[in-house]
């Protein structure tokens, strides 16, 4: 078994690294330039490890990909982001935070990640993107979770312009009329939620009945501003006059009658999946491909590997819990680096 020793720091993709030389009896070290810390992601998630690690000098190198910004790049005003009362468009938010990152030192890569391969014991681990394959002692998964689509004529086109994947892509819908589409306990919190302020919120369900708790169930159905229609399908959203969401065309799966309800504003939550593909046989992941990380921490119970935001988040997908998800996953790599350097070190002499 080769050994793996660190021997120095050089410059790499315009950063410190480290070089890592296997220890070849009778021949020449092989030395590769290792990554202190890869970010694969460039979310909310992914920018803030790279604050936060870039802040600890470990000048991380963060593989945003070239679809960067995750979720919120998708939200033309995220109001409920602290410090930003007035709201803030969510691709301005998600710039500011890519600046920041970078100001301290953070590099990023605007390729998408095509592998991982978990390093053995003491050995570097390794993530190929733009077709090459760059080492790293540690790698924070900050690949996020896209939202399912109904695939329906407009879905993609008013996107940002009236249809929302979640109240946090949303404006708000305050005094405006509101579809929300699902039948889980997703698509209830949020016909709840936007019915504190919408005019009126229709939940629109394919079936009669309901995927979602009890208890949610009952609180909406006793809001006074919510109506039902199930069983019933999208078959489109329209654009009025301005350029926004004006109509949701609906199917009626009994009769196959369709018909269009008025709304300004309509939230599509049938779900999101975790891309995590990439990740299968190397960590654990649940039923829904969620990355499975210990109690209390970002460790997935690879060493060196850590899973930050909604890759690993199956509860709470909001912009502020990825951002803190980031930071708790730069400070565990932060850690185990450190208690790594702490035991490698050769013990001090007595003398």
């Amino acid at each position: 078994m080769h050994r793996l020793r660190r021997i120095l720091t050089t410059a790499f993709l315009g950063g410190a690294v480290a070089l890592w030389a296997p220890e070849t009896p009778g021949g020449p070290a092989l030395r590769e330039p290792v990554e202190q810390v890869i970010v694969v992601g460039g979310g909310p998630a992914g920018y803030t490890a790279g604050l936060f690690a870039a802040r600890a000098g470990l000048e991380p190198l963060v593989i945003e990909g070239a679809d960067r910004g995750g979720q919120p790049m998708e939200a033309p005003r995220v109001e409920n982001y602290p410090g930003h009362p007035d709201g803030v468009a969510g691709p301005v938010l998600m710039a500011a935070f890519r600046r920041q990152a970078e100001r301290f030192g953070a590099r990023f890569l605007a390729q998408d990640a095509t592998a991982l391969q978990a390093g053995a014991a003491g050995s570097p681990h390794r993530v190929t993107a733009g077709g090459r394959t760059l080492a790293a002692r540690t790698v924070i998964l900050a690949m996020g979770a896209r939202s399912r689509r109904l695939g329906v004529p407009g879905e993609t086109e008013l996107a940002g312009r009236g249809v929302a994947f979640s109240t946090r892509d949303a404006q708000g819908f305050k005094d405006q009329d509101v579809v929300v589409v699902g039948g889980g306990d997703a698509a209830l919190e949020e016909a709840l939620a936007l019915a504190r302020s919408a005019a009126r919120v229709t939940v629109v369900h394919r079936r009669t009945t309901f995927r979602a708790s009890r208890i949610l169930l009952d609180r909406a159905r006793a809001a006074p501003n919510l109506r039902w229609r199930v069983p019933c399908a999208v078959q489109a959203f329209q654009a009025g006059p301005g350029g926004g969401l004006a109509k949701v065309v609906l199917r009626d799966l009994v009769t196959g009658e369709t018909g269009e309800v008025a709304a300004q504003g309509a939230v599509v939550a049938i779900g999101q999946t975790p891309r995590s593909e990439l990740l299968r046989g190397i960590v654990r992941l649940d039923a829904q491909g969620y990355v499975l990380t210990e109690p209390g921490s970002t460790r997935t119970g690879i060493p060196g590997l850590f899973a930050a935001g909604e890759l690993a988040d199956r509860t709470y997908r909001q912009t502020v819990t990825a951002a803190s998800y980031g930071c708790m996953a730069a400070m565990d790599a932060e850690r185990y680096l450190a208690e790594a350097d702490a035991a490698a070190a050769p013990p001090r002499s007595k003398l």
